[in-house]
């Protein structure tokens, strides 16, 4: 009842088989009303077949009735000439006119008198004649044969048309092998029909042979690279060596998917930073290295050229790498960033470039100002962010600015940047960056400022619990609010 095609030879043994009759009688309904197809075959036309219910009668006969009758004269001729050159069988002259002369009783007996003429040339190496058609088929008309001969006369067929030739039996013994193990060899198969030289088909085989080969290295490599890739699955590329150059692009995807993510680059280590070791960056870095994605996420450090920011940054990931050399680090430039995603773009491996980065459990990018003004590279790593971020990987970022002074930046993209903890870094000896203060309402900015506001008392800054760090440098350059 699942199907949508129903093929039935033989209906006229299906009188008196009452039980089988209800079956077929459901199952047609149920593939009926689905729009399937119903084909039969029988020796004798409906009404004529005794013992069938009604009900299927009706419906037997409620379709296309064809008779297929035993061929003519010139439709046998033509059957002859066809299968002949269907093998590359060449007859002499008149033997397909004495071929059908013969009467037949079905195209299978007349074929089993070709398949025996066709192992006699083969056998003798000679063509034979047609006076010689008669004696071959036993002096007139041949028997009916009964089913093993049938059988036989199908096998003698077989075998005529695969040792017709040299090329034609290395042709088939490679179609047989390859797709015994599995293989598509329908360039073969073509090949097969056209009956090539011996040459032509030696190094067909031997190139079919090669990609075959290379088939095999591929599905190889890609399970290496990812034991349960997708790719895998594919059979249907894996499997067909005319279809090689999509099994390269599927090995081309899972190796970029696949490819190490980019190392920091070497330098000193957190204990080797010539920064002042009570410099809040640098405290801040540590807590992150020592547990990322666990405090300050993202992390973000900003500071003018030379001030050491990136030798910060991969610093952290270097460290991280010290603790766990299995957790996938991923160190990068902005301008670097934005180059790897143009060239997957170019080679449309834009997929396989975000699986790639979707590994990274720790994600570093420095000169994060050279975003401005880019439009997919900002997009691409806000999704980036989001995924990293639900996966508890740990972003870090540096600039020459503050996140809020971010120029030509997605507004969404910058907020999340900021979302974490944002620290300055200033080289030794340099005074320290100006931060933006918060604006006073205009009529707290009409009011004198009370004592220790502005007259060198203690600053009081309040900032979120996470955040609070009461040795924080330069308080009096971090006023967020002055207190009336």
């Amino acid at each position: 009842r699942g199907v949508q095609l129903l093929l039935l030879d033989d209906v006229q043994f299906l009188a008196g088989q009452h039980r089988t009759q209800e079956e077929l009688l459901r199952a047609w309904d149920a593939l009926s009303s689905r729009g399937g197809q119903v084909v039969l075959s029988s020796d004798r036309p409906p009404q004529e077949i005794d013992g069938i219910d009604e009900r299927l009668l009706s419906r037997f006969s409620g379709g296309l009735i064809v008779d297929i009758g035993a061929p003519d004269y010139e439709t046998r001729v033509a059957i002859v000439r066809r299968k002949a050159d269907e093998r590359k069988l060449a007859l002499g002259p008149e033997v397909a006119e004495a071929l059908a002369r013969v009467a037949f009783g079905n195209v299978r007996e007349l074929q089993g008198a070709l398949n025996r003429l066709a192992a006699l040339q083969e056998l003798e190496g000679r063509t034979v004649s047609a006076s010689e058609v008669t004696a071959l088929l036993g002096g007139g008309a041949a028997a009916r044969p009964d089913e093993f001969g049938d059988f036989v006369a199908e096998i003698a067929g077989t075998v005529a048309a695969v040792t017709s030739s040299p090329s034609d039996r290395q042709l088939a013994e490679a179609i047989a092998r390859w797709k015994r193990e599995g293989f598509r060899a329908r360039r073969l198969e073509a090949a097969l029909a056209q009956a090539p030289a011996v040459a032509e088909v030696e190094a067909l085989v031997r190139r079919f042979e090669a990609e075959v080969e290379r088939l095999r290295e591929i599905a190889g490599e890609i399970s290496a690279l990812e034991p349960g890739a997708p790719e895998l699955e594919k059979l249907e590329i894996l499997r067909d060596p005319d279809r090689l150059f999509e099994a390269e692009e599927l090995l081309g995807v899972v190796r970029d998917r696949n490819r190490p993510l980019p190392a920091p680059p070497p330098g000193p280590t957190l204990d080797q930073l010539r920064l002042a070791p009570d410099l809040f960056a640098l405290r801040a870095a540590r807590a992150v290295a020592e547990a990322p994605g666990q405090r300050y996420n993202p992390l973000f450090v900003w500071g003018p050229r030379g001030a050491g920011k990136t030798s910060l940054l991969a610093a952290i990931g270097t460290h991280i790498q010290a603790i766990d050399a299995e957790l996938p680090v991923a160190f990068l430039e902005t301008r670097g960033f934005a180059a790897e995603l143009i060239q997957a773009l170019e080679r449309n491996r834009l997929e396989s470039w975000r699986d790639r980065y979707r590994r990274a459990r720790v994600f570093l990018l420095d000169d994060v100002q050279a975003l401005a003004g880019t439009e997919r590279v900002q997009a691409e790593l806000f999704h980036l962010f989001d995924v990293l971020l639900r996966a508890g990987a740990q972003l870090a970022f540096t600039a020459d600015r503050p996140p809020a002074e971010l120029t030509g930046i997605d507004e969404r993209l910058r907020t999340r940047m900021e979302s974490g903890l944002a620290v300055p870094l200033v080289p030794a000896g340099a005074a320290p960056p100006p931060a933006p203060r918060r604006a006073r309402p205009a009529a707290a900015a009409a009011e004198p400022a009370e004592a220790g506001a502005g007259s060198g008392a203690p600053d009081r800054i309040f900032l979120d619990r996470e955040k609070v760090i009461w040795d924080w440098p330069y308080a009096g350059e971090w006023l967020v609010e002055e207190l009336d």
